[in-house]
């Protein structure tokens, strides 16, 4: 039976991460990974000439975890436009952040998403939100939800439903805006700063950079963990047995449960991501395009190919339609969905458009944790868990939890 320092299980973002650090001070390790390959939720496939992400992902730019651990360089991030095109009638309204782009701040005074008093309103929650710090602004319970922190603000319920629900909505795949208040504030503060990108080679360009930075050989995919003892062994799907000095659970919350003889998480968020192609993009603004119509097949739509040539071959658009939750129906069929409703935005051209490949994602997201200031990490003496679950739903909260595992297995502060 072979035995290691510390034994990581789970090969996507926080067990990377938590890896990286360890690293960086000379403990070994070795990482299990039951899939073929690295990254967890964070992948990209290449198809067909295509990069697709599973499902609709982007990277945040100003994450500080982020910061601490990325080249940002090598990455060769490429930005959206700051905003959103809301569907409205007939037409799209507008909506650019008036610090990044004020020559269009009189077009989204005018635009018809929200009334005059709702925007001073989202004004105002800017200079309430920015100033302060991460950690404040996820402190407390996480009991208040979105929808009741939103109406306790004034908000209107035309803002609610043209902006708030389809945006913020399909951020945390949550229409219902069930989602902590906590992160809300969170990602609202991120939303406003940061650059919203995405990596020339697709999403997974962020975990396969920390991989590569990895001692050779400490990454073991394909291995499977069937089962846990309370001396740290690890029984493999196989049959063979490792133990662990440490041990630490980096896989997603239903794994973790498994593994650990727990109750399994309520069921997550869930989405499905459709992947077209056509010979030009539906429209090239570079802005996410949101659907306050709660009733239909589509709640975004963005072209990736528009902010990086890299995700199409060339005189290809790569088209993403995200829908959130259950639907019902086979990929063929929402395929046609998709496309008998997209013809209402951008006329018959969408009859043109090629299907390339259906990501249904029933673990898309998890809940906010009852603290997600301070993350519940540490299970025994010689056993740990991180991942987003423990905190919020996002690669920072990913990153930290790794990076607060590694500190407390090194005693060491990164």
């Amino acid at each position: 039976m072979e035995n290691y320092p510390v034994v990581i299980i789970g090969a996507g973002v926080a067990g990377l991460s938590c890896a990286t650090y360890l690293a960086r001070t000379g403990q070994s390790f070795l990482i299990l990974e039951g899939s073929t390959g690295i990254g967890g939720r964070v992948r990209t496939d290449r198809y067909k000439g295509y990069l697709l992400d599973r499902g609709f992902q982007v990277f945040l730019a100003d994450y500080p975890e982020a910061h601490k651990l990325l080249d940002y360089e090598s990455l060769g991030l490429q930005a959206f436009r700051s905003g959103a095109l809301i569907k409205q009638g007939n037409g799209f309204s507008e909506v650019v952040h008036p610090l990044k782009e004020p020559g269009q701040l009189f077009t989204t005074l005018i635009s018809r998403f929200a009334t005059l008093p709702d925007k001073l309103r989202i004004l105002k929650l800017g200079t309430q939100i920015l100033p302060l710090s991460d950690e404040s602004l996820l402190q407390g319970p996480a009991n208040q939800s979105t929808m009741a922190y939103l109406q306790q603000q004034g908000f209107s319920q035309k803002i609610i439903q043209n902006f708030f629900i389809p945006f913020f909505g399909g951020v945390y795949l949550d229409r219902d805006l069930k989602t902590s208040s906590n992160f809300f504030r969170f990602i609202f503060k991120y939303f406003a700063t940061s650059a919203v990108t995405l990596p020339t080679e697709g999403i997974e360009a962020i975990p396969a950079q920390l991989a590569a930075k990895l001692p050779a050989g400490s990454i073991r995919t394909g291995t499977m963990v069937k089962a846990l003892t309370p001396e740290n062994e690890i029984i493999l799907a196989d049959g063979e047995r490792l133990t662990a000095g440490t041990l630490v659970l980096a896989t997603d919350a239903a794994a973790a449960a498994q593994l650990l003889g727990e109750e399994p998480p309520a069921r997550l968020n869930q989405t499905t991501c459709t992947y077209f192609t056509s010979d030009e993009s539906p429209n090239n603004s570079k802005l996410l395009m949101l659907n306050p119509n709660s009733h239909s097949v589509v709640h975004n739509v963005s072209v990736p190919s528009d902010i990086c040539p890299s995700y199409a071959p060339a005189g290809k658009a790569l088209i993403s339609v995200s829908t959130h939750g259950p639907h019902g129906l086979s990929p063929e069929n929402l395929a046609l969905k998709i496309k008998a409703e997209l013809k209402t935005w951008f006329g018959e051209t969408v009859e043109n458009w090629r299907y390339l490949k259906t990501y249904f994602i029933p673990q898309g997201l998890p809940p906010t944790a009852p603290n997600p200031a301070q993350p519940f990490l540490q299970l025994a003496a010689n056993l740990y868990r991180c991942g987003d679950y423990t905190a919020y739903p996002s690669l920072n909260a990913a990153m930290a939890t790794g990076r607060l595992v590694a500190e407390n297995i090194t005693g060491k502060k990164f």
